[in-house]
Parts: structure tokens; C-alpha cells; sequence
């Protein structure tokens, strides 16, 4: 019997499932530590769960050490401490080493979590990536700017999925941009050439310091411009072959960056430029599922439960390596301007032609508010064996289904 806590502050849909998946595996007890009561709590998950621990803070070491010690008094000793949100990875981390438990080390996610030593890190073992800086000042920035030339990335040193993200095109946006972010020795902001060419991921497990399992996906068009431009309809691919001279690059550089950055055993969700000239640029890597739907997606690909295999990885330190029989994809639907849905027009067409290759869908339903970040107001996701009809599948949906917003 292995004894786990499963952190997870707030139990939203993704996050929920997760836990489910957990609590549902043979062989383990589960306690879950929440920002939340236990009357929260799913009652169908709540029946699963061999214990609760509620802390104010689950992104402060000394609340999760305590709460650890909590559920160990209730459990057993706690044996896994595990967490499927990015901005808990350093702070579990912290509580592993100071507890005892084995896991992802501080050092390692400190590599995964804070994107300017991410860089430093993939430079220092020649692992192709941007350019960046780590500015603290105004002056820092504007030199980093004359050095390297516009456009220029802005983020947070510990950002997670493209959150407070920017392109800077020139100078008069880089001043705007310092005006509205204060920066100081305490503060610092991340800027970083901005790389030319296709985005995609690489979503990989990583197995005793080796990678035993890995899938590719293609951004249509990249998330940046996804966030520049709130009205466009996107698309992510998962191809069905990710063999052959396209992706050569990123299967060498892929593992090199992890090893680099000192990961042993996770599932990791890296992204990454395939530039103009077919070489190979990586952004940055996080030490967790990947979002944006893409954790089902990969599921789909491959006929298995993703969401159930790094259950089985961060608590029972195995994986099954799937086989990829299918292409995949989803189109992310998205109205222009402000409010709420007021209408979201030609389903029915788009049924008809393309309703068969349908997994999982959440359509935009009138009156629900617009969506608060890049995903949107729903979703389709599509597969089939061959990657041509559904890259056609996912032309016709965001071609053919419109969102409408409206204020109320």
C-alpha cells in the first residue's frame, strides 16, 4: 500500500480529475490537501479520498509540511507528495526534501519552474534556446533591446501558460510595457528574443533519467498571437506520425534539454520552435501535465488515459508506453468583443460534415460569460487515423462555427 497527498488547492474540472484518477488506483490511500472544506468536496470524490487536510496557503512550504503531517498521523507516513499544478512544484519539492520523500529534488524544480535559470541552464549544456535577460530596471531592459533587436518576449521569471505573456514590437511598446510593470531588485521581469517559425510541444515521460515515451503537437497559429488577437479561432495537431526529418530536431534536443535540467522521473510539457532554417529552438519546459486540453488529446492519440498514467507515474513510479494509433486535434472557439454568448452559429452545418470524427465537445451555450483567458468559450476535439482529415476537420470547425458576444 503506498500512502500519497495529493496537493491541489482548488478543485477545478482539470484539476478534480486528476484526483479522481489517483484516488481510483489499486493499491494506494490518498490525501488530499485543499484550500477548500471538506463539504467542497465532490461528493463522488469524497468517498474516495482516505483523508483531508485544509491549509490557507497550499503554495507555502510550512502549511504543506504541516498538513503532511496531518494526514500521515490519519494515513501512515505519507510516501508520495504529489501536486498536477505548475506553481506547486517548487514548494513540494521543498516539503519532499525536508520530509524525506521521494521525488522531484528542489534543485531540479527550481531548473523547470524559474525560466530565466531554465535558459541559463539549456545555454550552459549547448541546448539551443532564445536569447534572454533577467531585468531588474528600465535601463537593463532598453540595453537588453539595442543588444538583440525587436520584437522581444516579456514574462514573468515564473510564468505558466503564456500568463502575463507579451510581444514587444518596437520601443514605444517596451515603454508602455515598463510603465505598467514595476520592476526592481525584487521584482524582476524576463525578456527574450522572440523566435521565428512553427511552435509546437513536446509532451514526454521521463523515466530514470530516460525518455521512454514522447508526443508532438502543433500550435495553429502560436499561442502569442493567440493572445494578441482574442477573436481568433485556434487549433493544436497531434499528428499521427511524429517520425521522419520534421521532428529529427526536437527527439534529440527534447531529452537533451530534460537532462540538462536535471528531470529524472516525470511527465514534463515542453514547448518549442521548429525556426525557418529546420533547426530547432526551445522555449521553455514545466514539470506537469500539459493544459489546454492536450493532456486528452494525447489520450485520444493514443487510445489510453494520460490523466490515469501520471497518477500511476508520480505515485507508483511506473508507465505503460502506449502505441499512437490515431491523429488528433482540437479547435478552441472564440467570439469577438466583451460579454456574453449571445449565439454561436453554424453547428448544425459543421455537424453534418465532420459530427462522426467527434470525441468530446463543450460548445459555447447562450449566456455564458466570455472566456476569462486563451481557451475560450469551448472546444471540439476531433481524431481519426489519418492526420489529413483531421487537419480538414479542424479547418471546418473553426471556419464554419462563429461565437457571438454581446454586452448585456
Amino acid at each position: 500500500m503506498v500512502v500519497a497527498a495529493f496537493v491541489a488547492p482548488y478543485l477545478l474540472e482539470a484539476t478534480a480529475r486528476f484526483v479522481r484518477v489517483a484516488a481510483e488506483l489499486p493499491g494506494v490511500r490518498i490525501g488530499l490537501v485543499t484550500c477548500e472544506p471538506v463539504d467542497r468536496i465532490p461528493p463522488d470524490l469524497r468517498e474516495r479520498l482516505d483523508a483531508h487536510w485544509q491549509v490557507d496557503d497550499a503554495l507555502d512550504p510550512r502549511q504543506l509540511a504541516w498538513a503532511v503531517s496531518g494526514l500521515s498521523g490519519q494515513m501512515g507516513r505519507v510516501e508520495r507528495l504529489v501536486g498536477a499544478l505548475e506553481q506547486l512544484q517548487v514548494p513540494l519539492a521543498q516539503v519532499r526534501e525536508s520530509l524525506g520523500i521521494e521525488g522531484m529534488d528542489v534543485g531540479t524544480a527550481i531548473n523547470v519552474r524559474d525560466k530565466s535559470q531554465m535558459k541559463e541552464t539549456l545555454r550552459a549544456a549547448g541546448v539551443p534556446c532564445a536569447r534572454h535577460a533577467l531585468v531588474r530596471s528600465a535601463g537593463q531592459a532598453m540595453a537588453f533591446a539595442d543588444e538583440v533587436g525587436f520584437p522581444l518576449v516579456a514574462k514573468p521569471p515564473a510564468g505558466a501558460g503564456a500568463q502575463s505573456t507579451f510581444r514587444l514590437d518596437d520601443g514605444d511598446m517596451l515603454r508602455g510595457w515598463l510603465a505598467a510593470v514595476p520592476l526592481g531588485d525584487g521584482d524582476p521581469a524576463l525578456l527574450e528574443e522572440f523566435l521565428t517559425g512553427d511552435e509546437h510541444t513536446f509532451d514526454s515521460v521521463t523515466v530514470g533519467g530516460t525518455t521512454v515515451w514522447s508526443s508532438i503537437a502543433d500550435y495553429r497559429p502560436p499561442p502569442l498571437e493567440v493572445l494578441r488577437n482574442p477573436w481568433i479561432q485556434w487549433t493544436v495537431l497531434l499528428p499521427r506520425d511524429i517520425g521522419g526529418p520534421r521532428y529529427e530536431g526536437i527527439h534529440r534536443w527534447g531529452p537533451a534539454a530534460l537532462e540538462a535540467l536535471g528531470v529524472t522521473d516525470a511527465l514534463t510539457h515542453m514547448e518549442w520552435f521548429a525556426r525557418p532554417d529546420g533547426s530547432v529552438a526551445v522555449s521553455e519546459v514545466a514539470a506537469r501535465p500539459p493544459g489546454a486540453a492536450l493532456t486528452s488529446m494525447h489520450g485520444y492519440a493514443h487510445d489510453f488515459d494520460l490523466y490515469r498514467a501520471w497518477a500511476e507515474l508520480v505515485i507508483l513510479g511506473r508507465f505503460d508506453v502506449p502505441e499512437r494509433r490515431f491523429a488528433s486535434g482540437t479547435a478552441y472557439l472564440r467570439g469577438m468583443g466583451h460579454g456574453r454568448v449571445r449565439a454561436v452559429h453554424g453547428v448544425d452545418a459543421v455537424q453534418q460534415q465532420i459530427g462522426h470524427l467527434v470525441v468530446e465537445a463543450r460548445l459555447p451555450q447562450p449566456g455564458q460569460p466570455a472566456g476569462a483567458d486563451y481557451v475560450g468559450e469551448g472546444y471540439v476535439i476531433v481524431r481519426d487515423p489519418d492526420t489529413a482529415v483531421v487537419e480538414d476537420a479542424l479547418h471546418r470547425l473553426v471556419d464554419g462555427i462563429r461565437v457571438e458576444l454581446a454586452e448585456a
